[in-house]
């Protein structure tokens, strides 16, 4: 099994393109799998400077509704005109940032939200023996205050965003549990208490942005919470890889007490298992 950073906000090895976006291309024993599509078509351009061929991916996740997640699937659907893209049917709903009253369109394009690939979903899904999805988290202990910034349209007002529509891949490979999440908006804690609920016991990977970074700069709660966050996932003897909203000033307060517990994925890296 192998798990390849096809899209990341930083550069890695080799000349590939970056952008705010997050993408994941996964083989399994059974499946290649296609985990977000970054914000553009460029995901795509780094699959094919890596030798991955998009067109043999037999199933799409899409783990939210946010544009830098899913604004790469017109061109994964121009690829690849087989494969589902599963998310959840929230999802397609309209998403802001909202910054001193003003609003920006985060959500999927139109042409996206009419892919005949898109299979819409209502709650927690098995795929089969290797593909579970799940949602459902209601938790909010150390729940990532930039959230507060993210808005969606309910029946013409702006409320804020409950996140119902992020969804979770645990992947059953080799008598391992990965868990992958993109952004984690829900708060990494809580998705991990959930994961609890369903499957038992802890992941023996789990790969996510945590959404913590600020383009303000980190308050002093964020930083007690990110203190927080990194010393109960430094008590499980679960690896961990992020990066994208993590933020370069988090990540490294939580790799100062996870130390090679934690890792950080950059474009082109490679995960084997």
């Amino acid at each position: 099994m192998r798990i390849v950073t096809l899209m990341e906000n930083m550069q890695g090895s080799g000349n590939l393109s970056c952008e705010h976006g997050l993408s994941f291309y996964v083989e399994t024993p059974k499946h290649k799998l296609l985990i977000d599509a970054g914000a553009t078509a460029q995901f795509a351009d780094n699959a094919e400077a890596l030798g991955i061929d998009l067109g043999a991916v037999d199933l799409a996740i899409l783990s939210h509704g946010h544009y830098d997640h899913g604004g790469g699937l017109v061109a994964f659907a121009e690829r690849n005109t087989h494969a589902l893209i599963y998310a959840q049917e929230g999802a397609r709903g309209d998403f802001y940032h909202q910054k001193d009253g003003a609003l920006r369109y985060i959500g999927l394009s139109e042409a996206t939200k009419q892919l005949t690939q898109m299979a819409w979903l209502e709650g927690d899904r098995r795929i089969d023996d290797e593909i579970s999805l799940f949602t459902g988290v209601t938790g909010r202990r150390c729940w990532p205050d930039g959230n507060r910034e993210l808005v969606r349209s309910d029946s013409g007002q702006v409320v804020q965003d409950d996140f119902s529509h992020e969804q979770y891949l645990v992947l059953f490979c080799e008598g391992k549990k990965i868990l992958i999440s993109g952004c984690a908006h829900n708060g990494i804690l809580n998705i991990l208490d959930r994961y609890r609920e369903l499957y038992g016991g802890e992941p023996d990977l789990v790969i996510s942005g945590f959404h913590m970074q600020k383009k303000q700069g980190l308050t002093e709660q964020d930083v007690l919470e990110i203190h927080t966050t990194a010393r109960e996932l430094a008590g499980m003897s679960t690896r961990f890889y992020t990066g994208h909203c993590t933020g370069i000033e988090a990540f490294n307060i939580m790799k100062g007490i996870m130390d090679e517990q934690l890792h950080y994925v950059h474009c082109g890296d490679v995960i084997q298992l």
